[in-house]
């Protein structure tokens, strides 16, 4: 019923085309509706959930009853269990029932005597009042002793010949209902028969059975307590629907045909019968197997939700009068700022950033003009900012970077060609010029400001193999490469001047100067984000503390304000913090007489799409 109001409120809503109403419109005519057809469901969803409530509460509520109640009957059953024992505390009785049954007439009825005198002692006066009567069977011997006449007590119906024994598992015997015995006793009292195996402790023979006859009073007890003015039922029955007691002593004895159709042991349940619905509480007794269920019909249940509807009646037209003035009044008072600020924001698109929204309100209409006026201010400021200034000077410098080989590290190229050609080494001359080529058409390759990281690095191979060949046995160079190198892209020309500032500070006459770059993947412990990582070791002096620090300085500061010998550590780091902020960019450390490391961190780049390097995409 709810999702059809729901479909028939949205199907109202299309044929008003109300999406092109004005923003008062909708606000009104929603108000309106939510005061009326939200608030009659909201009614019918109380009084449904009241009713429900009513019947979660008792379904949570009786099954802790019924578990107490099972608690009690258990302890009753466990003490029944233990009637048996106190044959154990004769030696009379159990030396009588360890003798042969061929004797003479004179002892076998003195033993008759002593035993029923006994179980008439112990059983019948012993302050047991539930007991009706207890037998013996032992060696085709009967023994009894009974408070009430009884009759029909037939020994085969309970699969025991007589004086034969029996073998019971366990120590706790077994129970035989009403139903399952022709044992009646005068008057017809419900009662359990409890049937245990006796067993001599000393040589563990079989000495025979005993039936004690217990009458369901002590169910009684327990069950009545709860009753709740005769609305409800409650049995007592075991795992075949037999009912062992019932608050209807009419359908003690007889089987419950629905046992097999509850759908749980332990907890409460709704009956689906179209003539009556009840709540049925069940709780299982692990210890005897037996069930006990309480049920009530559930008209039973929200008698007092009458008061509950009429009181939501009430409220609910009291609620439609007064929300249909509180809506108009809001309709207005939100949709007039906001009409203010369209007509604000339309001069802003004409350029026209001298506005201004007052909004004193603290809501998230005066949120949102304060937002606005920030938003004008902080145009403006951007808009007289030097940041694109300083933006341009950067990219001219790093075009002038890039098209810029030093003169000097030219010179020495040059000139060892030339001595290679005086020495008729072709091939050498041919690497070198080849080299020489490549970084030369990598160099003033323009259009592109992010490049392949194989391609990187191939231009700073180049420029390690020419310095390898001009240092000949003095420098060497290792590149590892722990990621796909074709997949992944980096700005253009951020290793060779790192590279080409190690050569300079860090070679060291007398020894082989070593440089080791290393590429890899690695997790920000911050962002969690994975990074790309290029390590630029070198085996040098070192750079001492003071010198370091200014290097440190300079990183922090603003790298492009001035060129000196560090320009080139200083543009790259000022070009991946621009590109990518500052948790990326350049990380040196040194160790005196030990090496120098230089740490550029980026952003994982992937390409958008194949060939095409200007779409990129950060991981």
């Amino acid at each position: 019923m709810i999702l059809r109001k729901i479909m028939w409120i949205n199907m109202i809503f299309k044929k008003l085309n109300f999406k092109n109403y004005r923003l008062r419109s909708k606000l009104i005519v929603s108000y309106v509706l939510l005061t009326v057809i939200p608030m009659s469901l909201l009614g019918y969803i109380a009084y449904s959930q009241y009713t429900k409530s009513i019947e979660e509460q008792v379904g949570e509520y009786i099954p802790k009853l019924l578990e107490q109640a099972n608690e009690n009957i258990a302890n009753q059953v466990n003490e029944i269990n233990h009637l048996p024992d106190l044959l154990y505390n004769s030696s009379q009785v159990i030396g009588v029932l360890r003798k042969d049954a061929h004797q003479n007439r004179s002892s076998l009825l003195q033993d008759e005597f002593a035993i029923n005198s006994y179980l008439s002692r112990t059983y019948i006066n012993g302050g047991n009042l539930d007991i009706l009567g207890v037998f013996v069977l032992s060696k085709n011997r009967i023994y009894e002793s009974v408070k009430i006449p009884y009759k029909n007590f037939d020994l085969t119906n309970y699969s025991i010949p007589y004086g034969q024994n029996i073998e019971l598992q366990g120590t706790e015997g077994m129970y035989i209902l009403p139903k399952q015995t022709t044992l009646q006793f005068e008057g017809n009292p419900p009662f359990i028969l409890l049937m245990r195996q006796l067993t001599d402790l000393e040589n563990r023979t079989n000495l025979g059975t005993i039936l004690i006859a217990v009458e369901v009073t002590f169910l009684e007890d327990v069950i009545t307590k709860l009753t709740d003015k005769g609305e409800a039922n409650l049995w007592l029955m075991d795992y075949k629907g037999h009912i062992i007691y019932h608050t209807d002593p009419n359908l003690i004895g007889t089987i419950d045909n629905e046992v097999n159709n509850y759908p749980i042991l332990k907890g409460s349940f709704r009956t689906t019968s179209e003539e009556k619905n009840k709540l049925i509480s069940i709780h299982h007794i692990e210890e005897t197997g037996w069930t006990l269920v309480h049920s009530i019909e559930a008209k039973n249940l929200t008698e007092r939700t009458d008061l509950v509807r009429t009181a939501t009646i009430i409220v609910f037209l009291g609620f439609v009068v007064f929300s249909t003035i509180i809506s108009i009044f809001l309709a207005w008072n939100v949709s007039s700022p906001l009409n203010r600020l369209i007509k604000l924001m339309k001069h802003v698109e004409k350029g026209n950033f001298n506005v201004d929204l007052p909004i004193e309100t603290k809501d998230e209409v005066g949120m949102l003009a304060n937002s606005f006026n920030s938003m004008v201010i902080e145009i403006k400021d951007l808009i007289r900012d030097k940041y694109q200034i300083e933006l341009k000077q950067k990219e001219a410098e790093l075009y002038a970077l890039q098209s810029q080989i030093n003169p000097h590290f030219m010179y020495n190229t040059l000139e060892t060609i030339a001595m290679a050609v005086e020495d008729d080494e072709k091939e050498t001359v041919v690497q070198m010029v080849t080299l020489l080529g490549r970084m030369l058409r990598f160099s003033i390759s323009n259009r592109e400001s992010l490049v392949s990281i194989s391609e990187e690095l191939m231009h700073t191979e180049d420029y390690l193999t020419i310095q390898k060949i001009r240092f000949e046995d003095k420098f060497d160079f290792v590149v590892h490469e722990e990621i796909d190198t074709k997949k992944y892209y980096t700005p253009k020309f951020i290793l060779q001047p790192i590279v080409e500032n190690a050569i300079k500070y860090a070679f060291v006459y007398g020894r082989i100067t070593t440089v080791e770059i290393t590429i890899k993947m690695v997790e920000n412990p911050e962002t969690r984000a994975e990074e790309i990582v290029f390590l630029l070791k070198d085996n040098g002096p070192g750079i001492k503390k003071e010198v370091l620090d200014k290097i440190q300085l300079l990183l922090q500061s603003d790298p492009m304000a001035k060129r000196d010998s560090r320009f080139g550590l200083s543009n790259v780091h000022a070009r991946i913090t621009m590109n990518f902020g500052n948790g990326f960019g350049l990380r040196v450390s040194s160790i005196t007489d030990q090496g120098t490391e230089v740490e550029i961190r980026i952003p994982i780049l992937k390409a958008g799409n194949e060939g095409d390097n200007n779409e990129l995409k950060t991981n």
